[in-house]
């Protein structure tokens, strides 16, 4: 019974093997990103640049079809664009960066859907905006991999100056010359993996592995280190059941991943140890005592 609702569909099927590895490589690599997304207070930007990378996905996918170089090329150069063009918007006018990273991501939504649509078929469509994590093939994986890899060496190298921004950006950039450096490589990061996570995850469903471990990471740990770990376990968690549960239940994959996280989310909320809800009834009560 244990082994043929946990183990036999990856026993027996290579599309679900690399759909797991798939899922591991964007845990290992967004996960932690969204971590100091969420500590930068820049989640809703992670959900911006996630719709930002969608009309230059869909321009390759205009010119080579369901290629990878194509629409991984095209979503890397759109999502690029709209981070410089928001900075320099608010820089240059009296708009603040959250306004302008919307008003981008608005549009940004509304032509990538705009060039799928009128150029392809529905299924196209779906596949761009949910994914396809049961159709990684190798190149896919090779992908992932290799932005996980060079997620995390980044994040090694940048570790302490992004600790600082999180803590006071104001004394880093009194301090030390890798202020800006430090934020347009973290831009960058984010960038990479949302195209990395559009490959299995859709536009839509892409910044929801960022985002909802790293937030559910929160109430059960209190150091970066830990706030990293626990994302990770919690979005490669969520990943297997989310795919054990498609699998069982004929579920679409990503969807089912990103409402997994969600009820980890929802439990850790109520129960986490670090800030969750009962942790705050149980400080309260020696106090009225």
């Amino acid at each position: 019974m244990i082994w043929d609702m946990f183990f036999q569909p990856f026993a027996d099927f290579g599309f679900m093997r690399r759909a797991l590895l798939g899922c591991l490589a964007v845990s290992l690599g967004a996960t932690p990103v969204g971590v100091f997304l969420m500590l930068r207070r820049m989640s809703l930007t992670g959900d911006a640049m996630a719709h930002a990378i969608l009309p230059g996905a869909a321009v390759g996918f205009l010119v080579s079809g369901l290629s990878l170089g194509a629409m991984t090329v095209g979503g890397l150069i759109a999502g690029m664009a709209v981070a410089l063009l928001s900075g320099l918007v608010t820089r240059v006018t009296a708009l603040r960066e959250d306004a302008s990273l919307a008003a981008f991501y608005l549009i940004s939504l509304a032509l990538g859907v705009l060039i799928v649509s009128t150029r392809g078929s529905n299924v196209d469509l779906m596949h761009v905006l949910f994914g396809t994590v049961l159709a990684l093939n190798n190149a896919a994986l090779v992908l992932l991999c290799t932005i996980a890899s060079l997620s995390l060496l980044v994040l090694a190298i940048l570790f302490r100056p992004l600790v600082l921004e999180c803590a006071d950006p104001q004394f880093l950039r009194s301090v030390s010359t890798l202020s800006a450096v430090t934020h347009f490589a973290f831009l960058a990061l984010v960038v990479l993996n949302l195209v990395g996570g559009f490959h299995a995850l859709g536009t839509l469903m892409a910044v929801g592995i960022m985002i909802l471990p790293a937030a559910a990471a929160r109430f059960w740990a209190n150091s970066i280190g830990g706030l990293v770990v626990t994302a990770i376990f919690i979005a490669f968690l969520s990943s297997l059941s989310g795919l054990l549960l498609s699998y069982h239940y004929s579920l679409p994959s990503g969807p089912a991943i990103i409402l997994v996280a969600g009820v980890v989310y929802a439990v850790s909320l109520v129960l986490g140890s670090s800030g969750g809800l009962l942790a705050k009834v149980r400080q309260r009560r020696p106090l009225q005592n």
